[in-house]
């Protein structure tokens, strides 16, 4: 398995030297760098913590600031930590660039989805409205029943739907296949959409399923163009 850090800049379209137009998610992936390499020797597991986009040192901690000047590094805003057995290789104070994907890489993305505020039951839980017609029973979008099963009279099961805060979960959308990724911008396309808003930042690894990679078509070039034209 490997992994890079990045951050979701929003959603574009490529198209194939064949016209077949494809929904892309642009992921901005600036150089990652090792902070900490975990061993199988001294933590009893194999890993290695990422550190993604400086932080000026008077928004930090002084704590941060030790941590990242073992890598001879700034502070990060974004640390994370990935089981990548294929980049072990590495040692603290490496980059990982967004080159260590291809085109045709099938990957997992994680992010932090985005924040609904507070939200009713049929939005938050996709529940059913109640009766409308016939003077119905004014109980339209509220919560439904609240009864127990008879063990707990008077008293409400934890997990009961509710009303509140919906969204800010840690999600992950699994089996997306990268389709371009370009060392010189430093970005990724990845087919589909992510979770996150714009700006978040995402973690993306390879995939857990079965299948690992797949063809993807050629796609028409931009800069060959302007170039020839040029």
């Amino acid at each position: 398995m490997k992994g890079i850090l990045g951050r979701k800049l929003g959603m574009t379209q490529v198209f194939t030297v064949d016209g077949e137009l494809i929904p892309v998610t642009v992921i901005e992936v600036l150089p990652n760098v090792v902070l900490q390499k975990k061993t199988m020797e001294i933590d009893g597991y194999e890993a290695l913590q990422l550190g993604y986009e400086d932080v000026k040192e008077h928004r930090s901690t002084k704590p941060a600031i030790g941590h990242a000047k073992k890598a001879n590094t700034a502070p990060k805003h974004f640390i994370k930590e990935i089981k990548a057995d294929e980049m072990m290789n590495l040692e603290v104070g490496d980059e990982v660039k967004a080159d260590v994907f291809a085109a045709g890489d099938v990957v997992d993305v994680q992010g932090i989805s985005k924040g609904k505020g507070y939200t009713g039951v049929i939005a938050r839980y996709n529940g059913n409205r109640g009766p409308e017609s016939h003077g119905g029973s004014k109980n339209v979008r509220h919560v439904g029943s609240l009864a127990t099963t008879g063990r707990n009279n008077g008293r409400i099961e934890k997990l009961a739907p509710m009303p509140g805060h919906d969204g800010v979960y840690t999600t992950t959308n699994q089996n997306l296949t990268v389709i371009k990724v370009d060392t010189e911008d430093n970005y990724i396309l990845v087919k589909g959409n992510i979770p996150g808003p714009r700006k978040g930042f995402v973690v993306v690894k390879t995939t857990v399923k079965p299948v690992k990679t797949v063809k993807v078509p050629e796609l028409v070039s931009y800069k060959e163009e302007e170039a020839n034209n040029g």
